[in-house]
């Protein structure tokens, strides 16, 4: 399967999450006050406004932050001015805001090429109001071996085996977010099958992909070794 094709459907399991984590605990007529950090996995702010919510979307990068603008332009009025840009390095998302000041919190993507993704994770934390959601797409370092021995790459997956470990663990990052007061809540796997998998290029065939990708993402033992986890805290 083709990369941008991977991510887009991978992104469309990640949405249909996370409205039913939002639906599921505030309820489908509630306006939130929403974050997004980090726009590089495919923003989610630009349906996340047309449904209602006044979002904010923090992003270093002017190329994404135009790239959004660009989604926007043929919006009404109300809906562009429910998106908040404001430049900045996700790391320092605690010192860019208030203390909960958001009733949503996304971080889909900043935290993968983070060496040491603590600090992240407290700013996060920070933001969040109390009952609030903190939704985090997260590489699954537990299944590193996992993607280049579906490829047969033999070398790559035995390394994987003999990694060091690793911070973003699921076992660390739950500890880490029971410690910053955002105990995990729910949790599903991120692409189980699309890596590598049948084209889905035809419409059926590609529902049948996502009802398996979905069925499989919530279901153990399958969303264990997902290469991607989306992982749903709240704060308490």
């Amino acid at each position: 399967m083709p990369g941008g094709e991977r991510e887009t459907l991978r992104g469309e399991l990640v949405a249909r999450q996370l409205s039913e984590q939002l639906d599921s605990r505030f309820g489908p007529d509630r306006r939130l006050r929403i974050l997004e950090v980090g726009l590089a996995a495919g923003p989610h702010s630009v349906r996340l406004a047309r449904a209602g919510h006044e979002v904010t979307a923090l992003e270093p990068d002017p190329a994404r932050s135009a790239a959004l603008r660009h989604a926007l332009v043929d919006d009404p009025l109300r809906v562009q001015r429910r998106v908040h840009l404001v430049a900045g390095d996700c790391p320092d998302t605690g010192a860019h805001f208030p203390p909960g000041s958001f009733d949503v919190v996304l971080c889909h993507g900043a935290l993968i090429p983070l060496p040491q993704p603590d600090p992240l994770l407290a700013g996060l934390a920070r933001v969040l109001a109390p009952g609030g959601l903190l939704s985090l797409l997260v590489r699954n370092a537990d299944a590193l071996a996992m993607r280049p021995g579906r490829a047969g790459d033999w070398t790559a997956a035995l390394a994987a085996f003999d990694s060091p470990a690793q911070p973003d663990r699921f076992s660390n990052l739950t500890r880490t977010l029971a410690d910053l007061g955002v105990p995990v809540h729910s949790w599903y796997g991120v692409g189980v099958f699309t890596d590598p998998a049948p084209a889905a290029s035809d419409r059926r065939n590609r529902e049948q992909l996502l009802a398996a990708e979905e069925r499989a993402g919530r279901t153990d033992p399958y969303r264990a070794i997902a290469d991607l986890l989306h992982v749903c805290g709240v704060r308490g």
